[in-house]
């Protein structure tokens, strides 16, 4: 009787079992110590003294102030710089010119400056010190421990997020829709709203989403360009480090868990379009 036992399929893992089980645990153990636990301490903190007295720091006005303040400097951001990011990935992938690997190394530019060396240049450029900043201040429009400035420091850190996830996705749908769009008599801004963005709508939320996400906890530049001052131009990071410092431990860690389940809840929502952009090139790939 001949045998006709098949082969065993080859593993593609070659690793012995101790090793893999050793990274395994290396994993979750630096999961649990560098995610986990952090968030634990914060709610545990925040929740030291019971649920009224974390509620009645947050109730403080100057808490109330600094909530209000983030989500005013992050819903300015959000739609500025989904904007531009849009507005920049057109001009990328739909359009051939000299100077365009120059142009996508400035929009990387935020990532390699520092937001603290980003603050000092609008405080040199805006502060009341500065030719244009005191004509401003002069004016009653300062930019400079105030509103605007805070805003321009959001702006430059956050802008490259949305064109860096929309570049991608735009080359890998080249240009034929929208040129046979456009040879069918349609406008520019026809083809803009019912070709280019359906095609690219969840990349679009994702950068967004990622934009919002990094506005939100910004610190850096916004502490250089804010004042920090109470009640005005303190945001919510600001605001966690003035409490911590005074040894508000309660009001701190309170803030910072709001802070931590806005990222929670950004988080929850990046995963699932983080599913619907994996849908949507491989769609484009199929295609």
């Amino acid at each position: 009787m001949s045998d006709t036992t098949l082969p065993r399929p080859l593993s593609a893992v070659t690793e012995p079992r101790a090793i893999r089980l050793a990274l395994i645990g290396l994993a979750v153990g630096g999961l649990i110590l560098l995610v986990f636990a952090p968030l634990a301490v914060v709610f545990a903190e925040a929740l030291a003294q019971g649920w009224l007295a974390a509620l009645a720091s947050l109730g403080n006005p100057d808490a109330l102030a600094a909530i209000r303040l983030t989500l005013t400097v992050t819903a300015i951001a959000m739609p500025l710089n989904a904007a531009f990011g849009l507005a920049a990935a057109w001009f990328i992938t739909r359009f051939d010119f000299r100077g365009k690997a120059l142009l996508i190394t400035l929009i990387d530019l935020p990532f390699s400056v520092s937001p603290v060396v980003a603050g000092l240049c609008i405080v040199l450029l805006f502060g009341a010190n500065s030719a244009l900043g005191g004509w401003l201040v002069a004016n009653g429009h300062p930019i400079v421990f105030a509103l605007p400035g805070i805003v321009l420091a959001t702006l430059f850190v956050t802008f490259p997020f949305v064109a860096r996830e929309l570049i991608p996705v735009m080359i890998e749908q080249g240009r034929s829709e929208e040129e046979a769009a456009l040879t069918l008599g349609a406008s520019g801004w026809r083809v803009l709203f019912t070709v280019t963005l359906p095609n690219i709508r969840w990349a679009l939320l994702y950068g967004v989403l990622l934009c919002t996400a990094r506005a939100m906890g910004e610190f850096g530049a916004v502490a250089v360009v804010s004042g920090k001052i109470r009640g005005q131009t303190a945001t919510m990071p600001i605001t966690i480090e003035m409490l911590y410092n005074e040894y508000l431990s309660v009001a701190a860690f309170s803030m910072a868990g709001v802070l931590t389940m806005l990222a929670l809840l950004t988080l929850l929502l990046k995963t699932a379009l983080e599913l619907r952009h994996a849908d949507q090139l491989a769609a484009t790939r199929r295609h």
